[in-house]
C-alpha cells in the first residue's frame, strides 16, 4: 500500500505504546497510521515506546533484569542510561519499518529531539523543548521517530521521565512544535466509560474534557498518563486516543470550547465514567492526644513524605487520621509512625481495600450525587470505608472483594453504558 506524501504543513504527534509496537506485524499497522496521516497533509512525528513486556527481549523490565542479574544496587544515573535504550531500540526498528514502506524516516533519541530535562534520575521533569533538529527533517519531509520516557540534562545526562513517560514526551513535543493534534495511540478503541475486564458493558468516549480525563487516570485509568494530559492543556493542544488496530474514532480529549472534527462536549451527564485501583492498604491512626496537639499532624505527613511514601484519600478528625497507601508501601508506612513515637495499638491497618471512583465535570454543583452513589453501593451491600471527592469525582474505599460489583452497579446507576 502507499500514500502520496504532502510536504509539511500541519503537525501531527502519533505516540505508539508498548503493544503497539512489539511486533514486526503490529508496527506496520503503526506505520499505516503513520503514512494516512501523511496522505491527509499531516507532518507526523512519531514517539515510541519500548517494545513488548516484561520478559520480552527489548522492555524495559527486562533490561533492568539483565542489570540487576549481575548486581543488585545500581545507581539512578546508569539505571536511567539502561533503561532509555528501549525505546531507542524501538525508534530504530520502527523507523527501518516505514523505511521499508517507502516512508522516509529518520530516528532520535529524547535529547537529539531536544527534550532538556532535570537530573532527578527516575523521574525527571522536562524544563526545555528545542524542537529546531525535527523542524528540520520535517521541512524535507521526513518523518521524525523520537524514542520516548527520555530526555537529556544540560550537562550531557541520559535521563528517564517516569511512569507514562512517553505520553509525556508526546505531549511536549506537541505544544513545542504547535501540533493541531496529539494521537496516543493503544490497544483499545479509547477511553472507556470503565475497564471492561470489569464491567462488561463499558463503551469507549466519544469525548471528554481535559479535567475528566485527569481525573480518570488518576483515580485508576490507565490509557493516558495525567501529567502528559498537564502539558496538553496548558498549551491548548488536543489529545485523541485511539487504537492502532482498528478504524475506531477514539476519543477526544480537549478544552470544553473546542471543536475539532465537529465534535464538542456536551455537558448533559453527571458522570462520564468509572475508574477503580486496587492493592491499597488503609492505615488509621487514632492517638492518644488530639492530632493537632504540638505539631503531631505536621510531623506525620512530613516524615511519611521525606520517606517517600504517597499518601492518598486523606481524612483528619481531632481524634483520628486515615489515609490510604500502596500495598508495597505499607511495611515503610509503619515504620515511619513507629519512629515518629507511635505505639502499636495507636496504629490499626485495614489490608485488600480498592478504590472505586465515578467521574464527571457535570457533577459539579449537581446535589444528589453522592446520595446516589452511597445509595448504590449500600443496594449492593458494599461497605464504604472513606469518601473524598473533587469538582469532578466522588471516590469510596471498598474492600477488594466489593470492586467488581461496586464498579458494575455504579455504571449502571449512572447509565453510562448507553
Amino acid at each position: 500500500m502507499s500514500y502520496e506524501v504532502n510536504t509539511m504543513s500541519k503537525i501531527i504527534i502519533q505516540k505508539f505504546g508498548g503493544t503497539s509496537v512489539a511486533s514486526q506485524e503490529q508496527r506496520e499497522k503503526a506505520a499505516l497510521k503513520v503514512l494516512e496521516a501523511q496522505a491527509k497533509g499531516y507532518s507526523p512525528v512519531v514517539v515510541v515506546s519500548a517494545m513488548g513486556r516484561k520478559g520480552e527481549p527489548y522492555a524495559t523490565d527486562t533490561l533492568l533484569g539483565l542489570m540487576k542479574n549481575i548486581y543488585e544496587e545500581a545507581s539512578p544515573r546508569e539505571q536511567d542510561l539502561l533503561m532509555s535504550c528501549g525505546e531507542i531500540i524501538s525508534a530504530v526498528v520502527m523507523t527501518q519499518t516505514l523505511r521499508a514502506m517507502k516512508c522516509q524516516a529518520v530516528g532520535l533519541t529524547g535529547g537529539q529531539a531536544g527534550i532538556i530535562t532535570d537530573e532527578t534520575f527516575g523521574d525527571t521533569r522536562i524544563l526545555q523543548v528545542h524542537p529546531g533538529r525535527i523542524k528540520e527533517y520535517l521541512a524535507e519531509g521526513t518523518v521524525v521517530v523520537v524514542a520516548g520516557f527520555q530526555g537529556m540534562s544540560k550537562n550531557g545526562e541520559v535521563t528517564t521521565l517516569g511512569r507514562g513517560g512517553s505520553d509525556t514526551t508526546a505531549a511536549a513535543l506537541g505544544v513545542s512544535l504547535k501540533a493541531e493534534l496529539v494521537e496516543i495511540y493503544t490497544d483499545v478503541d479509547g477511553v472507556m466509560t470503565a475497564d471492561p475486564k470489569v464491567v462488561p458493558e463499558a463503551r469507549p468516549l466519544e469525548v471528554m474534557s481535559y479535567s475528566e480525563i485527569v481525573e480518570m487516570a488518576h483515580l485508576g485509568a490507565k490509557v493516558v498518563h495525567p501529567r502528559a494530559v498537564e502539558i496538553a492543556m496548558e498549551g491548548g493542544i488536543p489529545i485523541k486516543i485511539k487504537s492502532t488496530f482498528s478504524d475506531a474514532p477514539g476519543t477526544l480529549v480537549c478544552d470544553s470550547s473546542m471543536i475539532l472534527d465537529k465534535t464538542v462536549i456536551k455537558s448533559d451527564r453527571v458522570a462520564r465514567g468509572v475508574a477503580h485501583l486496587i492493592d491499597i492498604t488503609q492505615i488509621k491512626i487514632d492517638p492518644e492526644h488530639d492530632v493537632n496537639e504540638a505539631g503531631f499532624l505536621s510531623r506525620v505527613f512530613r516524615t511519611l513524605a521525606d520517606a517517600k511514601v504517597s499518601v492518598d484519600l486523606i481524612s483528619v478528625l481531632p481524634k483520628t487520621i486515615c489515609f490510604i497507601v500502596n500495598d508495597d508501601s505499607v511495611n515503610k508506612t509503619l515504620q515511619v509512625l513507629n519512629h515518629i513515637g507511635l505505639k502499636k495499638q495507636e496504629i490499626s491497618v485495614t489490608p485488600e481495600c480498592a478504590k472505586v471512583s465515578v467521574v464527571g465535570a457535570g457533577m459539579r454543583g449537581v446535589p444528589g450525587v453522592m446520595a446516589k452513589v452511597v445509595e448504590t453501593l449500600a443496594d449492593a451491600g458494599v461497605k464504604i470505608y472513606q469518601t473524598s471527592d473533587s469538582h469532578a469525582s466522588i471516590s469510596c474505599l471498598v474492600m477488594k472483594e466489593d470492586i467488581l460489583k461496586a464498579a458494575q452497579r455504579l455504571h449502571t446507576a449512572f447509565n453510562l453504558g448507553i
